[in-house]
Protein backbone atom coordinates (compact mmCIF):
# COMPACT_ATOMS: atom_id res chain seq x y z
CA UNK A 1 0.00 0.00 0.00
CA UNK A 2 1.69 3.34 -0.76
CA UNK A 3 1.83 5.94 1.55
CA UNK A 4 -0.26 9.01 0.91
CA UNK A 5 1.95 12.22 0.59
CA UNK A 6 0.81 14.92 2.42
CA UNK A 7 1.44 18.45 0.18
CA UNK A 8 2.41 21.57 2.19
CA UNK A 9 1.32 24.52 1.52
CA UNK A 10 3.04 26.86 -1.11
CA UNK A 11 5.67 28.71 1.59
CA UNK A 12 5.38 32.04 2.31
CA UNK A 13 8.41 34.33 4.06
CA UNK A 14 6.60 35.26 6.74
CA UNK A 15 5.11 33.61 9.82
CA UNK A 16 2.57 34.81 11.86
CA UNK A 17 1.54 32.87 15.00
CA UNK A 18 -0.85 33.24 17.85
CA UNK A 19 -1.39 31.32 21.09
CA UNK A 20 -4.75 31.29 22.56
CA UNK A 21 -4.63 32.17 26.24
CA UNK A 22 -6.95 29.75 28.60
CA UNK A 23 -8.53 31.51 31.12
CA UNK A 24 -9.18 34.86 29.58
CA UNK A 25 -10.97 37.48 31.66
CA UNK A 26 -14.78 37.77 30.72
CA UNK A 27 -14.76 41.53 31.06
CA UNK A 28 -10.99 42.94 30.53
CA UNK A 29 -11.98 43.43 26.47
CA UNK A 30 -14.46 45.88 27.76
CA UNK A 31 -11.27 48.15 28.15
CA UNK A 32 -8.73 47.15 26.17
CA UNK A 33 -9.17 49.79 24.04
CA UNK A 34 -8.35 52.25 27.06
CA UNK A 35 -5.39 50.43 28.24
CA UNK A 36 -3.87 50.31 24.92
CA UNK A 37 -4.05 53.69 24.36
CA UNK A 38 -0.30 53.98 24.95
CA UNK A 39 0.66 51.58 22.52
CA UNK A 40 -1.48 53.08 19.91
CA UNK A 41 0.25 56.80 20.60
CA UNK A 42 3.75 55.27 19.95
CA UNK A 43 2.26 52.94 17.08
CA UNK A 44 1.31 56.18 15.27
CA UNK A 45 4.66 57.78 14.89
CA UNK A 46 6.15 54.16 14.04
CA UNK A 47 4.09 53.81 10.86
CA UNK A 48 4.64 57.57 10.38
CA UNK A 49 8.38 56.32 10.41
CA UNK A 50 7.41 53.36 8.55
CA UNK A 51 6.36 54.54 5.66
CA UNK A 52 8.73 57.47 5.15
CA UNK A 53 11.38 54.56 5.57
CA UNK A 54 9.62 52.36 3.01
CA UNK A 55 10.05 54.90 0.63
CA UNK A 56 13.87 55.22 1.11
CA UNK A 57 13.63 51.56 0.60
CA UNK A 58 12.08 52.14 -2.76
CA UNK A 59 14.72 53.42 -4.22
CA UNK A 60 17.04 51.40 -2.71
CA UNK A 61 15.80 48.83 -3.99
CA UNK A 62 15.45 50.32 -7.63
CA UNK A 63 18.22 51.10 -7.76
CA UNK A 64 20.50 48.43 -5.67
CA UNK A 65 18.06 45.46 -5.83
CA UNK A 66 18.25 45.46 -1.90
CA UNK A 67 16.20 46.38 0.30
CA UNK A 68 18.66 48.39 3.02
CA UNK A 69 18.64 45.80 6.14
CA UNK A 70 18.80 48.42 9.04
CA UNK A 71 15.67 49.66 7.25
CA UNK A 72 14.21 46.49 6.92
CA UNK A 73 15.21 45.35 10.78
CA UNK A 74 12.95 48.07 11.53
CA UNK A 75 10.08 47.64 9.79
CA UNK A 76 9.75 43.96 10.76
CA UNK A 77 9.78 45.62 14.25
CA UNK A 78 6.95 47.39 13.53
CA UNK A 79 5.03 44.70 12.46
CA UNK A 80 5.68 42.58 14.99
CA UNK A 81 4.87 45.57 17.38
CA UNK A 82 1.80 45.67 15.60
CA UNK A 83 0.81 42.30 15.82
CA UNK A 84 1.52 41.66 19.30
CA UNK A 85 -0.91 45.02 20.15
CA UNK A 86 -3.76 43.35 17.98
CA UNK A 87 -3.51 39.94 19.38
CA UNK A 88 -3.90 41.82 22.77
CA UNK A 89 -6.40 44.19 21.36
CA UNK A 90 -9.21 43.88 18.92
CA UNK A 91 -7.57 42.20 16.04
CA UNK A 92 -7.72 38.79 18.02
CA UNK A 93 -8.59 39.51 21.45
CA UNK A 94 -6.25 36.39 22.01
CA UNK A 95 -4.48 37.34 25.58
CA UNK A 96 -4.87 38.74 28.66
CA UNK A 97 -1.02 39.66 28.88
CA UNK A 98 0.00 43.36 28.01
CA UNK A 99 1.84 44.05 24.87
CA UNK A 100 6.03 44.55 25.25
CA UNK A 101 6.89 47.87 24.36
CA UNK A 102 9.41 46.63 21.96
CA UNK A 103 10.50 46.00 18.31
CA UNK A 104 12.44 43.41 19.39
CA UNK A 105 11.22 39.65 19.09
CA UNK A 106 9.72 38.84 22.55
CA UNK A 107 9.59 35.01 22.30
CA UNK A 108 7.86 34.16 25.24
CA UNK A 109 4.69 36.33 24.02
CA UNK A 110 1.78 34.42 22.89
CA UNK A 111 1.85 36.33 19.65
CA UNK A 112 5.09 36.42 17.40
CA UNK A 113 6.07 37.45 13.93
CA UNK A 114 8.95 36.76 11.82
CA UNK A 115 9.79 37.72 8.26
CA UNK A 116 12.90 36.27 6.53
CA UNK A 117 14.92 39.19 4.89
CA UNK A 118 14.99 39.35 0.83
CA UNK A 119 18.39 39.18 -0.43
CA UNK A 120 17.52 40.36 -3.44
CA UNK A 121 14.55 41.98 -4.76
CA UNK A 122 13.15 42.53 -8.34
CA UNK A 123 14.11 46.44 -9.25
CA UNK A 124 11.41 46.33 -11.87
CA UNK A 125 8.73 44.54 -9.88
CA UNK A 126 9.10 47.22 -7.03
CA UNK A 127 7.49 49.72 -9.66
CA UNK A 128 3.96 48.27 -9.82
CA UNK A 129 3.63 45.24 -7.30
CA UNK A 130 2.67 47.67 -4.33
CA UNK A 131 -0.27 49.15 -6.04
CA UNK A 132 -1.09 47.36 -9.81
CA UNK A 133 -0.14 43.41 -8.74
CA UNK A 134 -1.55 44.13 -5.04
CA UNK A 135 -5.20 45.85 -6.28
CA UNK A 136 -7.04 42.19 -5.80
CA UNK A 137 -5.45 41.56 -2.72
CA UNK A 138 -6.83 45.29 -1.53
CA UNK A 139 -10.05 44.21 -2.28
CA UNK A 140 -9.97 40.88 -0.06
CA UNK A 141 -8.53 42.96 2.68
CA UNK A 142 -10.98 45.53 2.66
CA UNK A 143 -13.79 42.72 3.15
CA UNK A 144 -11.61 41.80 6.13
CA UNK A 145 -11.11 45.51 7.94
CA UNK A 146 -14.37 46.93 6.69
CA UNK A 147 -14.91 48.43 3.19
CA UNK A 148 -13.22 50.58 0.88
CA UNK A 149 -11.32 52.63 3.24
CA UNK A 150 -9.75 49.81 4.38
CA UNK A 151 -8.05 48.50 1.45
CA UNK A 152 -6.93 51.64 0.67
CA UNK A 153 -4.89 51.91 3.82
CA UNK A 154 -3.85 47.70 4.03
CA UNK A 155 0.02 48.92 4.45
CA UNK A 156 -1.19 51.07 7.70
CA UNK A 157 -2.98 47.71 9.03
CA UNK A 158 -5.63 49.59 10.59
CA UNK A 159 -6.98 46.76 11.89
CA UNK A 160 -3.88 46.68 14.60
CA UNK A 161 -6.25 49.65 16.49
CA UNK A 162 -9.41 47.14 16.43
CA UNK A 163 -11.51 50.41 15.12
CA UNK A 164 -12.55 48.64 11.59
CA UNK A 165 -16.51 47.16 11.36
CA UNK A 166 -14.66 44.55 8.95
CA UNK A 167 -15.13 41.01 8.93
CA UNK A 168 -12.51 40.68 11.41
CA UNK A 169 -13.66 43.25 13.60
CA UNK A 170 -17.54 41.57 13.91
CA UNK A 171 -16.00 38.01 14.51
CA UNK A 172 -14.15 39.42 17.60
CA UNK A 173 -17.42 40.79 18.72
CA UNK A 174 -18.76 37.70 18.47
CA UNK A 175 -15.81 36.20 20.36
CA UNK A 176 -16.30 38.79 22.99
CA UNK A 177 -19.65 38.74 23.20
CA UNK A 178 -18.99 34.61 23.87
CA UNK A 179 -16.43 35.09 26.33
CA UNK A 180 -18.46 37.52 28.70
CA UNK A 181 -21.69 34.58 28.99
CA UNK A 182 -19.37 31.68 29.05
CA UNK A 183 -16.14 32.31 29.74
CA UNK A 184 -14.58 30.67 26.55
CA UNK A 185 -13.69 31.75 23.22
CA UNK A 186 -14.77 29.55 20.53
CA UNK A 187 -11.94 28.01 19.23
CA UNK A 188 -13.39 28.15 15.49
CA UNK A 189 -13.40 31.74 15.57
CA UNK A 190 -10.15 32.29 16.83
CA UNK A 191 -8.80 29.88 14.10
CA UNK A 192 -10.55 31.70 11.70
CA UNK A 193 -9.77 35.13 13.19
CA UNK A 194 -5.97 34.17 12.84
CA UNK A 195 -6.47 32.97 9.34
CA UNK A 196 -7.71 36.57 8.52
CA UNK A 197 -5.14 38.38 10.30
CA UNK A 198 -2.60 36.40 8.82
CA UNK A 199 -3.69 37.40 5.55
CA UNK A 200 -3.49 40.99 6.27
CA UNK A 201 0.04 40.62 7.46
CA UNK A 202 1.49 38.98 4.09
CA UNK A 203 -0.45 42.12 2.42
CA UNK A 204 0.92 44.64 4.04
CA UNK A 205 4.70 43.08 3.66
CA UNK A 206 4.20 42.71 0.34
CA UNK A 207 2.87 45.93 -0.58
CA UNK A 208 5.62 47.52 2.14
CA UNK A 209 7.94 45.97 -0.65
CA UNK A 210 9.80 43.59 2.10
CA UNK A 211 9.04 40.25 0.19
CA UNK A 212 8.80 39.69 -4.07
CA UNK A 213 6.43 36.24 -3.02
CA UNK A 214 2.83 37.25 -3.74
CA UNK A 215 0.19 36.69 -0.80
CA UNK A 216 -1.44 33.76 -1.74
CA UNK A 217 -5.14 33.12 -2.37
CA UNK A 218 -5.56 30.92 0.06
CA UNK A 219 -6.93 30.90 4.20
CA UNK A 220 -4.25 29.44 6.76
CA UNK A 221 -6.20 29.28 9.67
CA UNK A 222 -5.11 28.74 13.39
CA UNK A 223 -2.69 29.44 15.50
CA UNK A 224 0.79 28.03 13.92
CA UNK A 225 1.62 29.44 10.60
CA UNK A 226 1.84 25.87 8.62
CA UNK A 227 3.08 28.01 5.05
CA UNK A 228 5.51 29.80 6.61
CA UNK A 229 8.74 29.64 4.95
CA UNK A 230 11.78 28.67 7.83
CA UNK A 231 13.89 31.49 8.67
CA UNK A 232 17.09 30.13 9.08
CA UNK A 233 18.05 26.20 7.98
CA UNK A 234 17.00 23.50 10.23
CA UNK A 235 20.36 21.82 12.67
CA UNK A 236 22.31 18.96 10.91
CA UNK A 237 22.20 16.04 12.52
CA UNK A 238 25.70 14.52 14.25
CA UNK A 239 27.41 12.37 11.78
CA UNK A 240 27.38 8.50 12.05
CA UNK A 241 29.62 6.63 14.38
CA UNK A 242 30.63 9.57 15.79
CA UNK A 243 29.92 10.70 19.28
CA UNK A 244 28.05 13.52 19.07
CA UNK A 245 29.14 16.68 21.93
CA UNK A 246 26.44 18.71 22.86
CA UNK A 247 27.41 22.50 22.00
CA UNK A 248 27.43 24.95 25.58
CA UNK A 249 24.14 26.92 25.26
CA UNK A 250 24.36 30.57 23.69
CA UNK A 251 23.52 33.35 25.45
CA UNK A 252 20.16 34.89 23.74
CA UNK A 253 21.71 38.08 22.22
CA UNK A 254 20.42 41.41 24.48
CA UNK A 255 18.20 43.76 22.77
CA UNK A 256 19.78 47.13 23.44
CA UNK A 257 18.35 50.22 24.85
CA UNK A 258 14.85 49.46 24.70
CA UNK A 259 13.53 52.91 25.78
CA UNK A 260 15.89 54.60 24.59
CA UNK A 261 16.22 53.52 21.01
CA UNK A 262 11.96 53.67 21.07
CA UNK A 263 12.68 57.11 22.26
CA UNK A 264 15.21 58.16 18.82
CA UNK A 265 12.61 55.93 16.64
CA UNK A 266 9.58 57.94 17.93
CA UNK A 267 11.74 61.45 18.34
CA UNK A 268 13.00 60.84 14.40
CA UNK A 269 9.12 59.96 13.21
CA UNK A 270 7.84 63.51 14.76
CA UNK A 271 11.18 65.13 13.14
CA UNK A 272 10.20 63.14 9.57
CA UNK A 273 6.59 64.13 9.52
CA UNK A 274 7.46 67.99 10.29
CA UNK A 275 10.42 67.93 8.05
CA UNK A 276 7.93 66.75 5.32
CA UNK A 277 5.78 69.57 6.17
CA UNK A 278 8.32 72.42 5.59
CA UNK A 279 9.64 70.48 2.41
CA UNK A 280 5.95 70.60 1.25
CA UNK A 281 5.29 73.77 2.20
CA UNK A 282 8.88 75.12 0.98
CA UNK A 283 8.19 73.86 -2.48
CA UNK A 284 4.37 74.53 -2.60
CA UNK A 285 5.39 78.31 -1.97
CA UNK A 286 8.16 78.29 -5.11
CA UNK A 287 5.18 76.87 -7.22
CA UNK A 288 3.13 79.41 -6.82
CA UNK A 289 6.06 81.97 -6.65
CA UNK A 290 6.78 80.84 -10.08
CA UNK A 291 3.18 80.52 -11.53
CA UNK A 292 0.89 82.34 -10.13
CA UNK A 293 2.48 86.05 -10.77
CA UNK A 294 0.98 88.38 -13.67
CA UNK A 295 3.08 90.27 -15.96
CA UNK A 296 3.51 92.96 -13.64
CA UNK A 297 5.16 90.56 -11.15
CA UNK A 298 1.94 90.21 -8.80
CA UNK A 299 1.23 87.36 -6.99
CA UNK A 300 -2.27 86.93 -7.59
CA UNK A 301 -5.15 84.90 -6.65
CA UNK A 302 -7.39 83.32 -8.90
CA UNK A 303 -10.55 85.17 -10.22
CA UNK A 304 -14.11 84.59 -8.65
CA UNK A 305 -17.29 85.76 -9.43
CA UNK A 306 -19.02 87.94 -7.00
CA UNK A 307 -22.79 88.64 -7.87
CA UNK A 308 -25.59 90.41 -5.58
CA UNK A 309 -28.75 91.86 -6.39
CA UNK A 310 -27.81 94.78 -3.35
CA UNK A 311 -26.07 97.86 -4.01
CA UNK A 312 -23.09 96.72 -2.91
CA UNK A 313 -20.34 93.94 -1.76
CA UNK A 314 -18.02 94.74 0.90
CA UNK A 315 -15.32 92.90 2.66
CA UNK A 316 -15.05 92.19 6.35
CA UNK A 317 -12.80 94.30 8.01
CA UNK A 318 -9.12 94.00 7.46
CA UNK A 319 -6.86 95.14 10.68
CA UNK A 320 -3.36 96.04 10.03
CA UNK A 321 -1.41 96.81 12.81
CA UNK A 322 2.58 96.59 12.90
CA UNK A 323 3.33 97.96 16.28
CA UNK A 324 5.70 100.52 14.92
CA UNK A 325 7.44 98.38 12.10
CA UNK A 326 5.39 99.89 9.02
CA UNK A 327 8.62 98.94 7.19
CA UNK A 328 7.52 95.47 7.39
CA UNK A 329 4.69 95.91 5.40
CA UNK A 330 6.46 97.39 2.18
CA UNK A 331 9.61 95.00 3.02
CA UNK A 332 6.90 91.76 2.65
CA UNK A 333 3.31 93.12 1.15
CA UNK A 334 4.76 95.58 -0.85
CA UNK A 335 1.51 97.33 -2.75
CA UNK A 336 -2.00 95.57 -2.80
CA UNK A 337 -3.75 95.33 -6.03
CA UNK A 338 -7.45 94.59 -6.98
CA UNK A 339 -8.38 93.31 -10.72
CA UNK A 340 -12.09 93.75 -11.18
CA UNK A 341 -13.84 92.91 -14.55
CA UNK A 342 -17.40 93.41 -15.82
CA UNK A 343 -19.75 94.68 -18.60
CA UNK A 344 -20.80 97.26 -16.74
CA UNK A 345 -19.04 100.33 -14.84
CA UNK A 346 -18.20 99.31 -11.45
CA UNK A 347 -17.22 101.27 -8.80
CA UNK A 348 -14.00 99.70 -6.44
CA UNK A 349 -12.47 101.19 -3.42
CA UNK A 350 -10.77 101.10 -0.20
CA UNK A 351 -11.92 103.53 2.93
CA UNK A 352 -11.51 103.13 6.17
CA UNK A 353 -13.89 101.12 7.83
CA UNK A 354 -16.13 103.74 10.18
CA UNK A 355 -16.14 105.64 6.96
CA UNK A 356 -17.57 102.68 4.86
CA UNK A 357 -20.18 101.36 7.97
CA UNK A 358 -21.34 105.06 7.61
CA UNK A 359 -21.75 105.35 4.04
CA UNK A 360 -23.74 101.84 3.86
CA UNK A 361 -25.63 101.69 7.45
CA UNK A 362 -28.65 102.46 5.94
CA UNK A 363 -28.46 100.90 2.74
CA UNK A 364 -29.09 97.27 1.18
CA UNK A 365 -25.87 95.79 1.18
CA UNK A 366 -23.81 91.98 1.27
CA UNK A 367 -20.79 91.49 3.17
CA UNK A 368 -18.36 88.74 2.27
CA UNK A 369 -17.76 85.94 4.96
CA UNK A 370 -16.25 82.88 3.36
CA UNK A 371 -14.39 82.36 -0.02
CA UNK A 372 -14.50 78.34 0.31
CA UNK A 373 -15.80 76.78 -2.87
CA UNK A 374 -17.74 80.32 -3.72
CA UNK A 375 -18.07 83.45 -2.00
CA UNK A 376 -20.65 83.43 0.33
CA UNK A 377 -22.00 86.72 1.98
CA UNK A 378 -24.01 87.97 5.24
CA UNK A 379 -26.88 89.94 4.42
CA UNK A 380 -27.63 93.36 5.86
CA UNK A 381 -31.01 94.88 4.80
CA UNK A 382 -31.75 98.26 4.11
CA UNK A 383 -32.61 100.66 1.46
CA UNK A 384 -30.70 102.95 -0.94
CA UNK A 385 -26.94 104.28 -0.28
CA UNK A 386 -26.39 108.12 -0.05
CA UNK A 387 -25.62 108.57 -3.62
CA UNK A 388 -23.31 106.78 -6.17
CA UNK A 389 -20.04 105.55 -4.78
CA UNK A 390 -17.43 108.26 -6.57
CA UNK A 391 -19.31 110.87 -4.87
CA UNK A 392 -17.68 110.32 -1.53
CA UNK A 393 -14.22 111.76 -0.59
CA UNK A 394 -12.93 108.97 2.08
CA UNK A 395 -11.70 106.96 -0.37
CA UNK A 396 -7.66 106.02 0.13
CA UNK A 397 -7.88 103.94 -3.43
CA UNK A 398 -10.29 103.61 -6.27
CA UNK A 399 -11.23 102.38 -9.75
CA UNK A 400 -14.28 102.79 -12.04
CA UNK A 401 -15.10 102.13 -15.37
CA UNK A 402 -16.07 98.93 -17.26
CA UNK A 403 -13.95 96.04 -18.91
CA UNK A 404 -10.68 95.59 -16.81
CA UNK A 405 -10.32 97.57 -13.98
CA UNK A 406 -7.05 98.02 -11.84
CA UNK A 407 -6.82 99.17 -7.93
CA UNK A 408 -3.41 99.76 -6.36
CA UNK A 409 -2.89 100.55 -2.95
CA UNK A 410 -0.07 100.58 -0.16
CA UNK A 411 -1.46 99.12 2.71
CA UNK A 412 -1.08 101.44 5.83
CA UNK A 413 -2.02 101.05 9.74
CA UNK A 414 -6.29 100.89 10.92
CA UNK A 415 -8.96 99.30 9.80
CA UNK A 416 -10.05 98.84 5.91
CA UNK A 417 -12.68 97.89 3.96
CA UNK A 418 -12.94 97.11 0.56
CA UNK A 419 -16.12 98.04 -1.35
CA UNK A 420 -17.86 96.73 -5.03
CA UNK A 421 -20.99 98.51 -6.05
CA UNK A 422 -21.67 99.82 -9.89
CA UNK A 423 -20.69 103.26 -10.57
CA UNK A 424 -24.13 104.78 -10.60
CA UNK A 425 -24.76 103.48 -7.22
CA UNK A 426 -27.51 101.16 -9.15
CA UNK A 427 -28.89 96.93 -7.71
CA UNK A 428 -27.23 94.42 -9.02
CA UNK A 429 -23.52 94.07 -8.81
CA UNK A 430 -21.61 91.70 -10.55
CA UNK A 431 -17.72 91.62 -11.89
CA UNK A 432 -14.89 89.09 -11.91
CA UNK A 433 -12.52 89.95 -9.45
CA UNK A 434 -9.29 88.73 -7.51
CA UNK A 435 -6.89 90.56 -5.18
CA UNK A 436 -2.60 89.98 -4.81
CA UNK A 437 0.28 91.85 -3.97
CA UNK A 438 3.97 91.95 -4.72
CA UNK A 439 5.14 90.17 -1.54
CA UNK A 440 8.50 89.70 -3.36
CA UNK A 441 10.29 87.64 -0.53
CA UNK A 442 7.96 84.85 -0.78
CA UNK A 443 10.49 82.60 -3.20
CA UNK A 444 12.82 83.21 -0.34
CA UNK A 445 10.72 82.23 2.44
CA UNK A 446 10.11 78.98 0.08
CA UNK A 447 13.71 78.59 0.04
CA UNK A 448 14.15 78.63 3.74
CA UNK A 449 11.58 76.07 4.16
CA UNK A 450 13.16 73.62 2.07
CA UNK A 451 17.12 74.13 3.79
CA UNK A 452 14.80 73.68 7.15
CA UNK A 453 13.22 70.64 5.99
CA UNK A 454 16.16 69.14 4.38
CA UNK A 455 18.15 69.86 7.52
CA UNK A 456 15.45 68.05 9.92
CA UNK A 457 15.37 65.37 7.32
CA UNK A 458 18.77 64.37 7.94
CA UNK A 459 18.45 64.59 11.50
CA UNK A 460 15.21 62.41 11.52
CA UNK A 461 16.89 59.78 8.87
CA UNK A 462 19.99 59.59 11.82
CA UNK A 463 17.76 59.31 14.44
CA UNK A 464 15.73 56.64 13.47
CA UNK A 465 18.85 54.57 12.00
CA UNK A 466 20.21 55.04 15.33
CA UNK A 467 17.29 53.73 17.06
CA UNK A 468 17.45 50.44 14.38
CA UNK A 469 20.88 49.76 14.67
CA UNK A 470 20.91 49.50 18.41
CA UNK A 471 17.66 47.19 18.21
CA UNK A 472 19.94 45.15 15.74
CA UNK A 473 22.80 45.21 18.06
Amino acid sequence: MEAEQVQRPQAFPLRVRGTLDSGLSRWLWLVKWLLAIPHYIVLFFLWLAFLVLTVVAFFAILFTGRYPRGIFDFNVGVLRWTWRVAFYSYGALGTDRYPPFTLGEAPDYPATLELAYPERLSRGLVLVKWWLLAIPQYIVVGVFLGGGYAAAEATDWVWAVGLEAGLIGTLVFFAAVALLFTTRYPRGIFDFVLGLDRWVARVAVYAGLMTDSYPPFRLDQGGEDAAAAPTEAPPRPPAPETAAVAPAPMEPAREGGGAGRVVLIVVGSIAAVLAFGLLAGGCALIAIDQTQRDDDGFLMSPSEDFRTSTYAIVSESADIDTNGAEWALDAFLGTLRIRSESDRSVFVGIGPETEVDRYLARADHDVVTDFEHEPRYSRRQGGEPDGPPGDQEFWVASSSGSGEQTLEWDPDEGDWRAVVMNADGRRGVSSEMSIGAELDPVIWVGFGLLVAGALLAGGAALAITAGARRGHR
